[in-house]
This record gives C-alpha cells, structure tokens and sequence, in this order.
C-alpha cells in the first residue's frame, strides 16, 4: 500500500498528489511513468512522474474517467493499492542549446521535469503553454523558474494570447532558431505541431500515453506504429521522435474505449 502525503486541487478537473514510494522515488528520471490501480479491482492507469525526492513521487493527473475520478476522491492518509514503477525509457539529453517546448492542458505535467532537466545542463528554452482558459493552466510559475521565455495562450483569451499553441509556435519559428522542439499534449495537437516544425526543419520529441494495462508490454494495448514499425509506449516510450509517429491510427483507436469509459462514469454518477 502506497500512503497519500500530499494533495492539492489545482482546478477542479486536475489535482496534484504525493505518494510515499520510496522504492519507486530511488530510481526515477526525468521521462519516467508509473502505473497504479486505486484498489486491488481497479484498472490500472499511467502517470508521469511530475517530481520527485528519496521516498516520493508527485502526480498530476486530470480527473476525467472513472479512475482519476475515484483517485480524486481520496485524502491525504488513504493508500493507493499498487504503483508499479518506474517504467518507460528516461529522456536522453540533446546536445542542444536552445529548446522550443510546446505543451497543451494537462500535458504540462510530464512536460515539466523533461524542461526542468534540460535547464540543469543549461540548455535554453522557450516555452508556449496552452489551455481551455486561465484556470487549467498549471505550473505557469514553476515553468518561468526555468524557462527563459513563457508564453501563454488559451482558448477563450482569459489570459495570454487567445488561440492554439500552433498560432504563438509559428510566429516564433518565423524570427527565432531552435535546436529542436518538444511537445506534449493531446494527440491532435502534437500531430500539428510536429507538421509545423517540418517546415521549419525543426525535429520534434513527443510523449505518447495510449492505453496502457500491464507496463511491460505483453498486452499490446500501447502499441504505436512509429516509422512503420511496431513499438510499445510502456518499454521503449513514452517519448518517440514526432516525424515519425503515425498519428492517425493513434487518433482512430484513441476512441475504441470511448463507450466503456461512458458507461463507467454514468456508474459513478449513479453510485
């Protein structure tokens, strides 16, 4: 069992949580996710590892389906069932000296500690952080400790430029020079950004997150076809190179669950 230390309402879709895990904490970096299940029935879900110390793991996470709804519903002292961990493929630092960064919604949080990594070897960066409106923009204060330019968009204009983090990114691209970019947000948004860098002959790392259930790979739930080729975003993800990503199919079968996550949270509703 895994005791809740800490948890904060960032906004009423997302909240922020630490973990005591010492086990997982010792040997987690910067592109690293775990995989917990809230009780010993539940499904298991992947989340980045947004920071961490010796003994434990901070998460952020969107409370949309029946699971991160449930997780939102615990307090501190409550224990998570399972945390499996950590998983995937740690970023390997570029040799780069200055960085476009690109992040939409929630996708600030695994965005986070790939940056915050980056800033410790002294690379520059430019950061445009997108959202639906001022109140799901998250880490804006964090980001501006190690970024050198952050700029803000949102949706609806309640602060920062209004519009898509595509807008703000082509403006720049037009009078700046970047080594190479990242983007992590909803699929949509990455598949365009990556479309945008190419015609800059910028290259660009994304982080995907489709479904997951074991973590190693045998379910084949978070196969990814990337250059052609078949890999797994649990074991040799989550970041893969963006120009290579067939964002298509992963668009398509990012629906595929779409009924049973319906019906999960109309149980929820009704409990």
């Amino acid at each position: 069992m895994y005791k809740i230390l800490a948890k904060k309402e960032i906004n009423n879709l997302v909240d922020q949580m630490t973990i005591e895990a010492p086990l997982v904490a010792k040997n987690c970096k910067p592109g690293h996710f775990i995989i917990l299940r809230v009780d010993e029935d539940g499904e298991r879900i992947p989340l980045t590892v947004v920071n961490h110390d010796e003994t434990t793991v901070e998460i952020i996470y969107q409370k949309l389906g029946y699971t991160t709804r449930l997780l939102g519903s615990m307090e501190v002292g409550d224990a998570i069932s399972d945390i499996v961990g950590p998983l995937g493929e740690a970023i390997k630092i570029r040799g780069s000296k200055r960085i476009l960064a690109i992040a939409g919604g929630v996708g600030a949080a695994p965005i986070y500690p790939q940056l915050k990594a980056y800033h410790n070897e002294g690379v520059s960066i430019d950061l445009v952080l997108g959202a639906k409106s001022k109140e799901y923009l998250i880490l804006t204060d964090k980001f501006r400790d190690i970024c050198d330019n952050v700029y803000l968009c949102t949706d609806d204009g309640s602060v920062g430029e209004k519009g898509f983090v595509t807008e703000i990114a082509s403006e720049l691209l037009t009078h700046e020079t970047y080594d190479h970019s990242i983007a992590i947000g909803p699929l949509i948004m990455m598949k365009y950004v990556v479309q945008l860098n190419k015609k800059h002959n910028l290259k660009t790392d994304v982080s995907l997150n489709p479904i997951m259930i074991d973590g190693t790979g045998m379910c084949g739930n978070c196969r990814v076809s990337i250059g052609g080729k078949t890999f797994f975003a649990c074991v040799d993800g989550p970041d893969f190179p963006g120009e290579e990503v067939d964002f298509d199919e992963l668009l398509a079968r990012q629906n595929y669950y779409h009924d049973e996550e319906h019906i999960c949270n109309l149980e929820m509703k009704l409990k």
